[in-house]
């Protein structure tokens, strides 16, 4: 019964702050839109991505790379900065408007369609890439539990500056301490860490 509560309450959480974030977020992103829109291409970009219990889901982004930038992606998977995943520091794909959106955390924003739809939580381990989740031990796979957020624990203690081993422990922790005030409070200091003076790992 208390289980039952706990999701239903983390629930609502995840509707009414999916609501505000796309209603706040509507004006930057239309200014944003034009701004990606005049690099040419499409403004948003969707992407396969596990989900809870491993499921499949289309995960939306504000476009911040190259229209070209998945053909070229196999290119750079050696160079990547973080074992287990792919994440660049300087990935050459991404464009310049899409540097100031990424540092800002603005690129995440059409997620909260992701929310509404019930496919992610605002608050949760990292959606993680097929790819990705092909190379998970069974002790990986457990942060698949739940469903996968905008934010999260791990995205709150460093983000890209930790490694794989640490985003996982990050997210079992994660998933044991679970609750509607722990989402409160992670969403609290990501709101923080978007302002322009932290260097929050966003790359």
């Amino acid at each position: 019964m208390r289980v039952r509560v706990r999701e239903i309450s983390i629930r609502c959480l995840d509707i009414f702050g999916a609501l505000i974030g796309l209603l706040v977020s509507a004006v930057p992103v239309f200014v944003i839109g034009l701004l990606v829109k005049k690099d040419g291409g499409p403004v948003f970009f969707k992407q396969e991505r596990v989900g809870k219990s491993g499921t499949s889901f289309m995960m939306w982004k504000i476009r911040s790379m190259i229209v070209e930038a998945e053909e070229i992606r196999e290119e750079l998977v050696d160079q990547s900065d973080v074992e287990g995943m792919f994440k660049m520091k300087d990935d050459p794909r991404v464009t310049k408007i899409g540097r100031f959106i990424r540092r800002h955390s603005l690129d995440e924003v059409p997620q909260f369609w992701n929310v509404l739809k019930g496919e992610m939580s605002l608050v949760g381990p990292r959606p993680a890439l097929w790819e990705e989740y092909e190379k998970y031990s069974e002790k990986d796979k457990a942060r698949l539990a739940v469903k996968p957020g905008i934010t999260g624990l791990w995205q709150v203690s460093g983000r890209s500056d930790l490694n794989f081993d640490d985003m996982i422990l990050l997210d079992l922790k994660y998933i044991d301490q679970r609750s509607l005030w722990t989402n409160f409070l992670i969403l609290i200091k990501t709101v923080l860490l978007i302002f322009p003076s932290n260097k929050n790992g966003a790359y």
